[in-house]
């Protein structure tokens, strides 16, 4: 028989990009006391990883638990980034409500629709937490009707539609019910998950059932799998049956040999676990996302919706630079692959396939975001390799027409700079779809927009708007192929031989437009060193030195000065890149080139 275990709350928040989810996740954390009083805790002590750090974002969904008033709440914060949707998608399967955070200035977001319209399909109870209400431009009001009309357009139910709405300043650790009550802490916040999101429900007695949602890696135990105890109960040296609902030969037989529960920001081990438990399995060497464990005798797998494809690729090739392998502590194919089907164990989203040639793979994910989180990281560990330029995935529909994937694309911009970008978004192949006025005078822009119209658009967004600029896209659906696209409308500045560039070839070649190196950096032949003011690409000699003669003259001492070079980041070089040239990537350099290095050859091949 089903019953309620009143004792457990499971959640997950969810939001938009920088709205506060993070944040909101400490302040629970410290209010509900899992930290000792004089402990020292960082700033979005959920973000563990050195990348979610330096750049304020949540990658991977993370595990915690609270415990107030006799009650455990288990939270899963998660990630708000388009890229990783696939992440936001599995976590909900473990949880029976979410706390939606808004942001009170920038109200309902792209990525807010995304979220929404998951946790609404699977007919989760929804908790609307107004944030950043100290914001001097808040507008709390506003949002709400934002809000409620998202919830009528995604056809949620009366149930839904009256979900509760609280304001609150996670930064400030409070949260209210009225703007007008007085602001304390987080209590009415907590108060409202107890009495709004409902208590897991499973039948104890019935056999074992888990879902597996998330998968966790390390290095010393591998695999862990995380999901929720649906039914039954789940103990320590049990046999149970590893089943998949999307692979129904799959059927094996495993023990459980460690089992966790989540306590604050740890995993504790226990030896039993019941219904509406969250847990982590260790011991189970080919657990993956999707996995039912359930009982031997009686071996059903639970339905779980398939993970969105990827829509970009890139190949990861085996660096042949002439610096190759100097930087780099792995640089051969055999490294490079294994590392790549490592990460395969975590991330779902992505796909690696090997290709005709040994030494090039071809790596597909959700976005530019997602593949250049990947290539830092493996940088940060010391591989040294060459990727091309993304590009999109296409598919064919049963007629054979070319199908590509389509983005709707969300623009904030101050109103003088709407046309620009209406004018380079179309060029783009994109179409608006509606454009309104918001209350500060800055115009918000819809287009459906192919994903190729976005590759390597950011920057030059970016210029074009003056910084003041927010561009957001998710992913809507495969779509006819649109034509094609003029990319980038100008050329290269090549390297002619190699060597270390100086200060007088430098001088000479900054006439011709922006360089991306200064001097005394090692180059060579074919290598991009900057970014030509016309279309065509030119070959220049940077490592020329100044003929020596017997003749002074007076104005030949004087300092050769030099514009200061423009330094590319990993994504703006992943944007610049072109078809014919790739990106050298080491732990201490980026370095374009082009793919052929030799200078006839390449002449010949673009004939």
């Amino acid at each position: 028989m089903r019953t309620q275990r009143e004792d457990v709350r499971n959640i997950a928040i969810i939001a938009h990009v920088d709205h506060g989810k993070t944040t909101l996740v400490d302040e629970l954390l410290k209010q509900s006391g899992t930290f000792r009083a004089n402990q020292e805790v960082q700033e979005r002590v959920m973000d563990s990883n050195d990348i979610e750090r330096e750049r304020g974002i949540t990658i991977l969904s993370k595990n915690t638990s609270i415990h107030y008033k006799g009650t455990k709440i288990n939270i899963i914060d998660t990630p708000g980034h388009a890229d990783f949707g696939g992440e936001v998608e599995r976590v909900l399967k473990m949880v029976n409500g979410v706390i939606l955070v808004v942001d009170a200035f920038e109200g309902a977001m792209p990525q807010t629709r995304f979220v929404l319209k998951k946790a609404l399909e699977l007919d989760l109870h929804v908790i609307v937490c107004i944030n950043k209400i100290d914001r001097p431009e808040a507008r709390p009001d506003e949002v709400i009707d934002e809000v409620l009309e998202l919830l009528m357009d995604l056809d949620a139910s009366d149930e839904q539609l009256d979900c509760p709405f609280l304001y609150a300043s996670a930064k400030a650790g409070h949260a209210v019910l009225d703007l007008n009550d007085a602001q304390e802490d987080m209590t009415p916040l907590f108060e409202t998950i107890l009495n709004y999101i409902p208590a897991p429900e499973g039948d104890p007695d019935a056999g074992t059932q888990i879902l597996i949602s998330t998968i966790d890696y390390n290095e010393y135990v591998g695999r862990i799998g995380v999901g929720k105890v649906d039914n039954g109960s789940i103990a320590v040296n049990q046999e149970v049956m590893l089943v998949n609902e999307h692979d129904p030969d799959k059927k094996k037989k495993v023990k459980i040999s460690k089992l966790y529960e989540f306590e604050g920001l740890n995993k504790v081990e226990v030896q039993k676990a019941e219904i509406g438990a969250i847990v982590a399995i260790s011991g189970i060497a080919d657990i993956h996302i999707g996995d039912t464990l359930c009982d031997v005798n009686n071996p059903e797998p639970i339905p779980f919706q398939k993970i969105s494809e990827p829509t970009l690729s890139m190949n990861f090739i085996v660096n042949d630079s002439p610096l190759a392998g100097q930087e780099g502590k792995f640089v051969t194919s055999r490294h490079i692959r294994d590392r790549l089907f490592r990460e395969l164990n975590t991330d779902v989203s992505l796909r690696v396939e090997d290709t005709d040639s040994a030494d090039c793979f071809k790596v597909s994910g959700r976005g530019e975001l997602h593949l250049s989180v990947l290539i830092e990281n493996m940088r940060r560990e010391g591989f040294e390799f060459a990727v091309s330029k993304a590009e999109v995935i296409f598919h064919e529909d049963e007629r054979g027409k070319k199908l590509e994937p389509i983005e709707i694309c969300y623009v904030d911009v101050p109103e003088e700079f709407s046309g620009t970008i209406i004018q380079k978004l179309s060029e783009r192949k994109g179409e608006l779809l509606g454009m309104s006025i918001a209350s500060d005078g800055r115009s918000r822009l819809e287009f459906s927009i192919p994903s190729r119209g976005l590759i390597g658009f950011r920057g030059e967004f970016l210029t074009s708007t003056k910084g003041t600029g927010i561009m957001n896209a998710v992913f809507d659906e495969y779509g006819p192929y649109k034509g094609d696209i003029a990319y980038r409308k100008q050329g290269s500045l090549i390297a002619y031989e190699s060597g270390e560039s100086v200060t007088y070839g430098l001088f000479a070649a900054q006439d011709r437009g922006t360089l991306f190196i200064g001097p005394g950096q090692k180059v060579y032949g074919g290598m991009v060193i900057g970014q030509n003011g016309k279309a065509e690409d030119i070959e220049l000699n940077v490592c020329k030195t100044k003929h020596l003669t017997n003749t002074r003259t007076s104005s030949a001492d004087e300092a050769l000065k030099l514009v200061p070079p423009k330094v590319l980041s990993l994504e703006q070089a992943l944007e610049f890149i072109d078809t014919d040239e790739l990106l050298e990537v080491t732990p201490k350099s980026l370095r374009i080139r082009k793919k052929v290095l030799d200078p006839k050859q390449r002449k010949r091949e673009n004939r």
